[in-house]
């Protein structure tokens, strides 16, 4: 029984994310839907990518993720499917797909050939993607359903800017919590930190200079620092929300300076 994951930006109040399911049932009546997120700002591939990241990985080999972002169709729109790290991905090629995989290279990757039904003209995603999907989930092979390329549209993300006593970081998700997670990896911290303590500068000159192995090693209601399961730093108020209360958004700018050893 083959699994489809879920990712869009259709949200809860209308028929599209009923149809959209009720398209893979048809299809594939045994199939194992799992919602990752309906709830995708619209059209924000960076907010998907992010969410996709941190949720693919605990899903069991060959599962496929349909990804329902900026999927309007066009008249030069290309849809994909990828095969990565022994999973799926289909979605339009927007640059969602450059966010994922990074500097990586996709195992597969091709430009999905299968025909718009004009009937759903206005939904591609609950034709050929689905399709596409389906297809997949129930053990087919992406050649039989697209042509080979090499490279997705390259979408260009904030970096950090880091030298040996500083990282420039910028906010790239806010979760449900009001955690503020930023772009510095817990790998480019300890490499850039080589064990020297910290000052972590942001909005209204708020610092923090300890890191935290859990949100309640703090008081109720005080700030932290930790890196989350995303493994990214993470900004964060036990029981609060810290973007709100810290005033703390997507893509402004948070510093790590790192002190000379004693």
């Amino acid at each position: 029984m083959g699994v489809i994951t879920l990712t869009t930006d259709l949200g809860h109040r209308d028929f599209y994310q009923a149809a959209l399911k009720g398209s893979i049932i048809s299809q594939l009546p045994n199939v194992r839907l799992v919602d990752i997120s309906h709830d995708i700002p619209s059209f924000s591939i960076q907010h998907a990518a992010f969410v996709i990241n941190n949720a693919y990985p605990y899903f069991p080999k060959n599962t496929v993720h349909l990804i329902g972002i900026d999927t309007v169709f066009q008249e030069d729109s290309r849809y994909l499917a990828m095969a990565y790290k022994g999973q799926f991905f289909v979605g339009a090629d927007n640059g969602i797909f450059s966010i994922i995989i990074g500097e990586d290279k996709p195992t597969e990757m091709v430009e999905i050939n299968i025909m718009q039904d004009l009937r759903y003209l206005h939904f591609p995603l609950a034709d050929i993607l689905t399709k596409a999907a389906c297809h997949i989930a129930d053990g087919g092979k992406l050649q039989d359903i697209g042509i080979p390329i090499d490279n997705a549209v390259q979408k260009v993300t904030f970096q950090p800017i880091y030298n040996q006593n500083s990282i420039k970081g910028h906010v790239t998700f806010i979760d449900s919590f009001g955690n503020v997670i930023s772009n510095i990896s817990k790998d480019l911290f300890n490499q850039v930190q080589q064990g020297r303590d910290f000052i972590l500068r942001f909005k209204r000159n708020e610092t923090i200079s300890n890191l935290s192995w859990h949100y309640n090693e703090v008081a109720e209601g005080e700030k932290l620092c930790l890196f989350g399961i995303s493994n990214f730093l993470e900004i964060a108020i036990n029981k609060g929300h810290a973007s709100q209360l810290l005033g703390l958004y997507q893509d402004e700018t948070i510093l790590v300076e790192f002190l000379e050893k004693k």
